[in-house]
């Protein structure tokens, strides 16, 4: 069993054995309730019927003074009223402790979800390049070239891909590695060299201004963020435009500004399209999800940076990647 595994039994188990506490000590006060409430309707009707007859009893017996008559007739409908409102009571307890039963079982189901749309939207980019690049050596080998630099593309494509997946699962976890750095400048080369199949695609040029900083952050999480937000520029960005990847530090920040010439953003979109499943208006070339650029604000905000638009027109838009940077 792994680590991971056994937290979540252990969640359950705990959540278990709170419904199960919080079950017994409710009904216990109701039954303590009803009793103690039918016993005190059975002592004043019986004190009632003494009052109103006497002490005496059916065929001239004559109890003492510790006796008390109770009259079945009339306690009967407490009882029955009583038994039906502790009925209601308790139905009530069980359904209020089967909602929070279920509550670790929606959460866990919740993250499940989250976690195959974030790897379904995420693997998108590198398998598209993967497509390209394929067709790029097919495209070689046909005409009798030389294919060995496609596959050592196919051979980085393949285990950045691992990375990426790694990377989500520590995600899914909740873990957040914070002693790793990531230099800017290779994570920058990572993203556009691996996007670079798609700009050539959709006739965009990549400009790079690197840096030599580091930020602390996993290698692959960095690049997979780059992806994103380079690949988004790409796709809205019209054929023959340029979109610039460059990297500036900033007191104790390191930023990343990728800009395009896009169509630009609506300002009442600017922080919409950082919520899951926003979508603006459908220019991009293929079809979008409305996942990217939330998933970049999820990761960066565990690492303690922001994304942000920082400007947009007609003429284009630049989002800033901000990132602390340790000190050298």
């Amino acid at each position: 069993m792994t680590s991971t595994e056994a937290a979540d039994r252990r969640r359950v188990q705990r959540a278990a054995f709170s419904v199960g506490v919080w079950v017994a000590a409710a009904s216990a006060i109701v039954i303590a309730l009803g009793v103690s409430v039918l016993v005190t309707v059975i002592l004043l009707r019986a004190r009632v019927e003494n009052d109103e007859h006497g002490t005496g009893f059916p065929g001239g017996h004559r109890g003492s003074g510790d006796d008390l008559v109770v009259d079945v007739d009339r306690v009967l409908p407490w009882v029955i009223g009583l038994g039906i409102l502790g009925v209601v009571v308790l139905s009530l307890i069980a359904w209020l402790a089967a909602r929070r039963a279920v509550r670790p079982l929606g959460e866990a189901l919740r993250l499940q979800r989250n976690f195959v749309a974030d790897a379904s939207h995420e693997l998108r980019t590198p398998l598209t390049t993967l497509t390209s690049r394929i067709q790029i050596a097919q495209r070689r080998l046909e005409r009798g070239g030389d294919v060995a630099e496609a596959l050592d593309q196919l051979r980085s494509d393949a285990d950045a891909m691992n990375d990426m997946l790694t990377d989500l699962l520590m995600a899914a976890e909740g873990k957040a590695e914070t002693t790793a750095l990531a230099p800017v400048g290779e994570a920058m080369d990572a993203a556009v060299s691996r996007l670079q199949p798609l700009a050539d695609d959709s006739g965009v040029t990549l400009e790079l201004f690197s840096t030599d900083r580091a930020v602390r952050m996993p290698l692959p999480t960095l690049t997979r963020i780059l992806m994103a937000v380079v690949d988004n520029a790409i796709q809205h960005s019209p054929r023959g435009g340029v979109v610039t990847i460059a990297a500036a530090t900033a007191r104790d920040d390191v930023e990343i500004r990728v800009s395009d010439q896009g169509s630009g953003i609506d300002p009442a979109d600017a922080e919409r399209i950082f919520e899951r499943f926003a979508r603006g208006s459908e220019t991009g070339r293929r079809r979008g999800f409305g996942l990217g650029l939330a998933l970049v604000r999820d990761v960066l905000t565990r690492y303690a940076g922001r994304i942000e638009v920082e400007s947009t027109s007609s003429g284009g838009t630049t989002f800033v990647i901000a990132l602390p940077s340790p000190r050298m």
